[in-house]
């Protein structure tokens, strides 16, 4: 961990493994927060033809099953990508 208390503005030491693991938590939020937006956006624009109060059974699922397959996919997408850094790592 960080001597100090790890805050630039009060001069504390900041450990850069510590800094990596805050900017990592940070972009695992953002990329979180961005998906649920996108799916949102997505499975919305899909299966709500007329907006209301309430969605209708075909609308609730219609937006489960969006929301599933924009899901699988992600994890599709995200496991290639780790399996390339990682075999970019073997390779340096």
């Amino acid at each position: 961990m960080a001597s100090g208390n790890g805050d630039f503005a009060s001069g504390g030491h900041l450990d850069p493994g510590a800094l990596m693991e805050q900017v990592k938590v940070q972009i695992s939020v953002a990329n979180a927060q961005e998906l649920l937006q996108r799916m949102t956006d997505k499975c919305f624009r899909k299966c709500v033809g007329k907006p209301g109060s309430s969605l209708d059974n075909s609308e609730q699922k219609c937006v489960a099953m969006g929301m599933d397959w924009y899901m699988d996919a992600w994890n599709t997408v995200l496991r290639a990508y780790n399996s390339r850094l990682q075999r970019e790592r073997a390779n340096m």
